[in-house]
């Protein structure tokens, strides 16, 4: 007689039981992913000091205006006052720098150092030398009011020497505002 319970019946009947229990498990729908839980971050208000030209494009003014950020770091806060200097001025007498149409700089910071990058389409302004003395000193004079050593300018991501007749090749300082 033969013996129920060999080795071979007991391995076959633990391996159909196996198989029987990985086919219910693959048929079974997958749970479904939990929703992320977002944290929006909390917008905070900051009062920052903007600057513009006068209507004879001869003088820097300045307008204090309020912006909200997410993060109150520096580079966040300059790059909340640049976007705010592309608007343009809230108040009259001052005029922009820059048509409204035209793209905001990226602002980046390292130390105290800032490192503005100007689109593209900055280079085709053709406002002359004291115009383009102008945009620049109104970014440099913005930037530089709370912090910060100095702002160098490069152009689409690529450092260049000129824009326009003005030298990019060494950062701006407030001295270098300072007659405006």
């Amino acid at each position: 007689m033969r013996r129920l319970f060999s080795l071979f019946n007991v391995l076959s009947a633990a391996l159909l039981v196996v198989a029987a229990l990985a086919s219910q498990a693959v048929q079974k729908p997958p749970t479904p992913p939990k929703a992320p839980t977002l944290q929006v971050a909390e917008r905070t208000p900051m009062k920052v000091k903007v600057y513009f030209t006068d209507p004879q494009v001869q003088a820097l003014k300045a307008e204090t205006r309020t912006v909200q950020v997410a993060q109150s770091n520096p580079r966040a806060v300059a790059q909340a006052a640049l976007n705010i200097w592309a608007a343009g001025p809230a108040g009259s007498g001052l005029l922009a720098v820059v048509p409204r149409d035209k793209a905001t700089p990226k602002v980046y910071l390292r130390g105290l150092h800032y490192y503005v990058d100007l689109p593209a389409e900055y280079a085709t302004l053709r406002y002359g030398t004291s115009g383009t003395r102008m945009l620049l000193c109104t970014l440099t004079r913005t930037l530089l009011e709370t912090r910060g050593e100095d702002v160098t300018f490069v152009l689409d991501g690529q450092p260049v020497e000129t824009l326009g007749q003005i030298d990019l090749r060494e950062p701006f300082t407030r001295q270098d505002c300072a007659d405006q």
